[in-house]
């Protein structure tokens, strides 16, 4: 499939706006691989190839197994992931599928055994804005496969 619009060329102040929150992610007390790990496996739902080369290849330079990420589609039957993780997966599942307009509150309370208010917040703005970039790319047939580790780095 060829690209439609490069909107990264065609929106410039949109992407501005978009990396303000990757700038502020990178700060966030949420440690950095568990969210790339999450940015991973929402794009797993979304089925943002694109993303999914870009969070594969970092996650990997920063240490990741790939036996982790192979499974990662099937990480409740697994037994490799924290608990910390698996609640974040939980509730990165949940915020990214929301079904009747809410998010169970299950999921929540085992998120909040995990996580702190602060850190909560940033979690569910990771997500949203994975979707984000997820749907950016879908929408405009961004070509998977050229990204190389440090292509988006983050200047915080």
């Amino acid at each position: 499939m060829e690209q439609r619009i490069n909107a990264y060329e065609k929106g410039p102040g949109a992407f501005k706006a978009l990396y303000g929150l990757g700038i502020y992610l990178a700060k966030s007390p949420v440690e950095q691989r568990l969210l790339n790990l999450i940015y991973y496996r929402v794009s797993q739902i979304n089925g943002c190839a694109y993303c999914l080369d870009m969070h594969s290849k970092d996650l990997r330079a920063a240490g990741e197994t790939e036996q982790r990420l192979y499974v990662l589609d099937a990480w409740r039957e697994a037994p490799f992931y924290t608990d910390r993780e698996r609640a974040a997966l939980a509730w990165a599942e949940a915020v990214t599928k929301i079904t009747n307009n809410h998010v169970p509150d299950e999921v929540y309370q085992e998120a909040k055994k995990q996580f702190s208010d602060e850190e909560l917040v940033d979690l569910t703005l990771a997500i949203t804005t994975i979707n984000t970039y997820n749907r950016f790319n879908i929408a405009f047939a961004v070509k998977a496969g050229g990204y190389k580790v440090g292509d988006h780095a983050v200047q915080a």
